[in-house]
């Protein structure tokens, strides 16, 4: 059942971050911690581990084929993103999960109303 439910996670979190460019942060985090009782970090760690591979080529090329890949800027950010994920990753799993996910629940609320209250 459990890869039943991973199987099922994945591909959700493949639609959404093909049609919106979410997938790991705010589909499968939750999803694994809520479906399948992961504790925070784990669930955090196993959402990295999707990005070591490159699962998301194909919608990149679909996307890049329809001019809206900025090669340069995913370049710079790839370097800071390594460094920043590195940096925080070792705070994260001395931290207790409730700190975390009290964390994760507010940057959610506030991307949350910021998307709602936009024109």
């Amino acid at each position: 059942m459990e890869i039943l439910i991973l199987l099922f996670i994945g591909l959700l979190a493949g639609f959404m971050s093909g049609l919106l460019g979410i997938g790991g942060g705010i589909i499968i985090i939750p999803a694994l911690v809520y479906l399948l009782g992961y504790s925070q970090q784990n669930a955090q760690g196993t959402s990295l581990g999707l990005l070591l591979l490159p699962i998301g080529i194909l919608a990149v090329l679909n996307y890049h084929k329809a001019g809206f890949v900025n090669i340069k800027a995913a370049a710079i950010m790839c370097i800071t993103f390594i460094i920043g994920s590195y940096i925080t990753s070792k705070i994260a799993v001395e931290l207790p999960e409730t700190i975390i996910k009290k964390m994760f629940a507010v940057f959610l609320l506030f991307y949350a109303a910021k998307l709602f209250l936009e024109k």
